[in-house]
């Protein structure tokens, strides 16, 4: 018996799709690997001056990030702005002070790294894990909002100086983490709209945020911020809400 003409274009066409098919399904291969990023971290760290007589006492730490600026370049450079600079220049902190630097001139911060070290140095130190506080500036302050975002049950409080904001991920951040934001209304590298929206945002959810908007300033907002006496002190008091 002969099979119709319109049959045979039948048969051969479903062929060929079912042939294609099964060539597109068997180049999709199931697989995993373990990856490792290794990272060499260079830091400073400042113990508070009555470290070593206060045996028995635990104490907060400051983890200070810096900007793009300081980045890839001489371990040095950190002590350019921020608590670094104020502890160059005779400052004392009542806590640990913990100021990593970004090995990479133009790469963002490794934070995944930036924890490491921070467990390392909370672990070998009379470190109160439930007063570590966290800031950053610039590159170092979009850092700061990151670790915040994606380590939620870390830090008692947090300050971001002139840093780009996770807008869409505000709600990731411990509601009841204390937040101070700083920033220049003149600043043309991170526009002041970045901590305009995201203090709007978090406000709108109940978070406890502080807002220093400065008027007539660029992008150097952190040579005002961190020379402000008072947020030392808002730090100091700052303990994990459980």
């Amino acid at each position: 018996m002969q099979i119709p003409r319109t049959w045979r274009y039948c048969i051969l066409l479903g062929s060929l799709l079912l042939l294609q098919n099964c060539a597109a399904q068997t180049q999709i291969v199931e697989d995993s690997v373990n990856t490792v990023t290794r990272e060499n971290l260079r830091f400073y760290l400042y113990y508070p001056e009555n470290y070593e007589v206060m045996e028995e006492e635990d104490f907060g730490l400051l983890l200070f990030l810096h900007g793009g600026g300081e980045s890839g370049g001489n371990l040095d450079e950190i002590k350019q702005n921020g608590p670094p600079k104020l502890l160059v220049e005779g400052k004392q902190f009542p806590f640990l002070v913990l100021a990593p630097q970004n090995p990479h001139k133009k790469k963002w911060w490794n934070t995944q790294a930036i924890m490491q070290l921070l467990d390392s140095v909370t672990a070998t130190n009379r470190v109160d894990p439930n007063r570590i506080y966290l800031t950053g500036l610039s590159r170092g302050g979009s850092a700061a909002w990151e670790l915040a975002t994606q380590y939620p049950d870390k830090f008692a409080a947090l300050a971001v100086v002139c840093g780009m904001t996770p807008l869409p991920y505000a709600h990731w951040i411990d509601k009841k983490m204390p937040i101070w934001v700083f920033h220049g209304e003149e600043d043309e590298v991170v526009s002041v709209d970045e901590s305009d929206k995201m203090v709007e945002k978090l406000k709108k959810m109940n978070y406890q945020v502080r807002y220093t908007r400065y008027p007539n300033v660029g992008h150097n907002s952190w040579e005002r911020a961190y020379t402000t006496d008072s947020l030392y002190t808002w730090f100091a008091n700052q303990k994990r809400k459980k």
